[in-house]
C-alpha cells in the first residue's frame, strides 16, 4: 500500500468514526414541561397559546389532529430550548384528549397528550366576593398545621425553623381544611389565602410572594388538587375562595431564571431596584425615565421583574389565572403591587378575565393612603391620561390608615374621630365605593390592637365600624381575638402563629382552651357582628347618610326602602348624651330602636346615653 493511499484511508476511518461519534452524541430533544399543561372549551375566547419548554424542542416541528383544534402558528425565539404554540379551539370543540406530536424529518421524536376538559356547570356565571362578604385573610404558613409530614421538603432549601419569624412554620392546606368549621362559625363568607404558590427559595420563602412555579401549589402546603378540594370543602360551607396573585415579579428561584425564553423577559438585566414611587403614574409633568424606573424597576433583589410588555409573557399571566379560576373554583383574585406592572397589559388581563367571568371580583392592592390615586385604577373612573381600568375592587389603605388613626390619636379639628368623616366625605372620587375592601390592618401592616396601644374600647368601636360601612370587610387571621406585633420588630412579627393551630399549642383559638377572658369575648363580639351583617342588604347596598362629628360623637346612617339603621360612636372619656333633635333627617321619625349588639330594646331615643368610648348600631323602628 502507498503511503498516500495509507494517509487516505487513515483520514477516511478517522472522519467516519468522527461523524459517527457525532451523531450519536447529538442531543436528542426534550419535552420538559407544556403550561398550561391542560385547558377547557366554551371560553368565550377561543385562543389558547402553550409554553412548550426542553433541550433544543424547536428543533422540532409540532403537529396535532383533533376535531374543532387548529394549530395557527408556531414561534420560535431566540433560545432553541423554547416554543410557543398558537391554537385556536373552535366554540363547538368537545372535550377530549389529542396528541400533540414533535416531529424531525417526518419522524415523531416526542409525544404529549393535551387534554380539553369539560367548564363546570355555571362556572361563567359564578359570584365573586362582594359588599355581601367578609373576608378572612390567612397567611397558610402561620393559621394551622394539619399534615407535619410536609413540613420540609429534601429537594427544597428553606427548612421548618419554627424559632425563626422568617422560618417556615409549617401551616398548611390540610390545617385549613381542618378549621373551615371555625371559619364558617364566626360568619366569614370568603377566604383570602396569601400565596400558596412554589416559593422554591433559599430563606424567608413563608411568605409566598417570591413564585418559583406559576402553575404549581408549594409542596409544603401541598398539591394542586389539595388546594381544589379546600375550595370545594369551604364552598359547601357558603365561603367562598380568593387568589392571591403576583404579576410584577417572581423569585429568583423560578425554573426559567437558569433558562429565560427571551432577553426581554424580565425588565432591567442589570437588577436595578424600583423607585418604589407610585404617583409617576398619574403625574402629568412626570418623566419617563422615572415611569420606567418604577414599572421596569426589581420589587427587591430576590424578586425578578417580569416584563408584561413582551406579548408572550402577557398571554402567559393572562392564561394562567384564568386557569386557576376555573381549576380551582375561585371566587375572586387579589392581585398584589397592583400599579407595579405595565399598566395596559394590567388592564387587558382585567378585561379578558371580565368577559369570561362577568360576575367575577378582583381586588389591586394600592398601597397608598391618597384617595386620588387609589380611585385611578378602578373600573368606570375617568382618568385625565385616558387610562381606563377594568379591575372593580381596591384595598382601601386611606380608610385603613384613617381607621388606626381615629382610634389612637386624641380628637382634633382633623384629627381622632373626625378623619373618618373626612375620608367618606371623598368617596365621590370612586366610581364604586362599596366595592373597596375596608379593613384595620393586614399582613404588612402593625396588627390594629398594637396600633390602638391594646384599647379593648376601641377595638370593638374599629370593628363595629367595618361591619357597618361601606365596602367589602376582610379580618385579618389573630385580629378576631386580638394578636399583637409591631412593624419595626418585623414582617415575620406580623405574622405569628395562629393558636391550636399547633399540636403542642397550650393556647387553643379554635376551641377557646386558653384564651383570656378579653380575647373571648372579641372573638365573640366580632362573630356577632358578622353574623347580623351577613343577612342586612341595608348594610350591603344601603344608602347613606352622616354628620359631622361634634364633639367626639360621630353618627351615620345605612339605609333603604326597608330598613334604617343608625351606628353612632362616642370617642370620648366620659359619657355623652344623644341629642336625637340633631339627628332628625337620619333618625326620619323613629323614636325607638333595637340595639343590636346588646340585643335589649331602645324604648326612647332621646333619652339614650352613649357609654364612654362605644359604638351603637341601631336597628331603628
Amino acid at each position: 500500500m502507498s503511503k498516500l493511499k495509507f494517509v487516505l484511508q487513515t483520514a477516511l476511518i478517522m472522519l467516519f468514526c468522527t461523524t459517527a461519534f457525532a451523531v450519536k452524541n447529538v442531543q436528542k430533544p426534550m419535552l420538559e414541561r407544556i403550561e398550561p399543561s391542560f385547558w377547557w372549551v366554551g371560553f368565550k375566547n377561543h385562543d389558547l397559546q402553550l409554553l412548550v419548554h426542553g433541550d433544543q424542542i424547536s428543533t422540532t416541528k409540532p403537529v396535532l389532529k383533533y376535531e374543532g383544534v387548529v394549530l395557527e402558528s408556531v414561534i420560535s425565539v431566540e433560545n432553541p430550548n423554547y416554543l410557543f404554540l398558537n391554537l385556536k379551539l373552535a366554540e363547538n370543540t368537545l372535550p377530549g384528549k389529542f396528541d400533540i406530536q414533535f416531529m424531525q424529518k417526518d419522524k415523531v421524536i416526542l409525544t404529549y397528550t393535551y387534554e380539553l376538559k369539560a367548564r363546570e356547570a355555571g362556572s361563567a356565571n359564578r359570584i365573586g366576593f362582594n359588599s355581601s362578604d367578609v373576608l378572612y385573610l390567612i397567611m397558610p404558613d402561620r393559621f394551622a398545621n394539619g399534615d407535619p409530614s410536609n413540613d420540609s421538603k429534601p429537594e427544597m432549601a428553606d427548612k421548618l425553623n419554627k424559632a425563626d419569624q422568617y422560618g417556615r412554620h409549617g401551616g398548611d392546606i390540610k390545617g385549613m381544611l381542618d378549621h373551615l368549621d371555625y371559619v364558617a362559625d364566626q360568619g366569614y363568607t370568603a377566604l383570602w389565602l396569601n400565596p400558596v404558590l412554589e416559593n422554591d427559595m433559599p430563606q424567608a420563602s413563608y411568605h409566598g410572594y417570591a413564585t418559583t412555579d406559576f402553575y404549581r401549589v408549594d409542596r409544603r402546603y401541598g398539591s394542586n388538587e389539595d388546594y381544589r378540594q379546600l375550595a370545594i370543602a369551604a364552598q359547601k360551607k357558603g365561603v367562598k375562595m380568593i387568589m392571591d396573585m403576583i404579576f410584577n415579579h417572581c423569585g429568583t428561584g423560578h425554573w426559567w431564571m437558569n433558562d429565560l425564553p427571551t432577553k426581554d423577559w424580565l425588565n432591567a438585566n442589570d437588577k436595578t431596584i424600583t423607585n418604589h414611587r407610585k404617583s409617576v403614574q398619574q403625574d402629568p409633568y412626570g418623566s419617563q425615565a422615572d415611569k420606567d424606573e418604577f414599572h421596569n424597576g426589581w420589587f427587591v433583589p430576590s424578586m425578578p421583574d417580569l416584563n408584561q410588555k413582551n406579548p408572550l409573557m402577557a398571554r402567559y399571566l393572562i392564561q394562567n389565572s384564568i386557569w386557576w379560576i376555573e381549576f380551582v373554583g375561585l371566587s375572586g383574585i387579589r392581585m398584589d403591587t397592583y400599579p407595579y406592572p405595565d399598566p395596559q397589559m394590567m388592564a387587558e388581563w382585567t378585561r379578558e378575565v371580565m368577559i369570561e367571568y362577568p360576575d367575577f371580583n378582583i381586588v389591586g392592592e394600592e398601597w397608598n393612603t391618597n384617595q386620588v390615586q387609589v380611585a385611578y385604577w378602578q373600573r368606570g373612573k375617568v382618568n385625565p391620561d385616558g387610562y381606563r381600568s377594568y379591575m372593580r375592587s381596591l384595598m382601601d389603605f386611606p380608610l385603613q390608615d384613617g381607621i388606626v388613626k381615629a382610634f389612637s390619636e386624641k380628637e382634633g379639628w382633623s384629627e381622632g374621630i373626625n378623619r373618618l368623616y373626612d375620608i367618606l366625605a371623598l368617596d365621590f372620587i370612586y366610581p364604586d365605593p362599596k366595592n373597596l375592601v375596608v379593613f384595620a390592618d393586614n399582613h404588612d401592616t402593625e396588627r390594629f390592637f398594637t396600633a390602638i396601644r391594646e384599647d379593648f374600647s376601641k377595638y370593638k368601636m374599629a370593628m363595629a365600624y367595618l361591619m357597618t360601612i361601606r365596602g367589602i370587610p376582610q379580618i385579618y387571621y389573630g385580629s378576631d381575638i386580638l394578636m399583637t406585633g409591631r412593624k419595626n420588630d418585623g414582617d415575620g412579627n406580623l405574622r405569628k402563629d395562629f393558636p391550636g393551630g399547633w399540636a403542642e399549642d397550650k393556647v387553643n383559638a379554635f376551641t377557646g382552651e386558653g384564651l383570656t377572658a378579653q380575647q373571648k369575648e372579641a372573638q365573640q363580639y366580632l362573630k356577632k357582628l358578622i353574623t347580623w351583617r351577613k343577612n342586612k342588604d341595608v348594610i350591603h347596598n344601603g344608602k347613606m347618610l352622616h354628620y359631622l362629628p361634634k364633639e367626639g360623637v360621630y353618627a351615620f346612617f345605612r339605609y333603604n326602602e326597608k330598613e334604617n339603621i343608625m351606628v353612632i360612636f362616642n370617642n370620648n372619656a366620659e359619657e355623652k348624651p344623644f341629642r336625637s333633635t340633631h339627628y332628625g333627617e337620619g333618625l326620619k321619625g323613629a323614636i325607638k330602636g333595637f340595639d343590636v349588639v346588646s340585643g335589649k330594646s331602645v324604648d326612647d331615643l332621646s333619652a339614650l346615653k352613649l357609654p364612654a368610648y362605644s359604638a351603637l348600631i341601631v336597628e331603628l323602628k
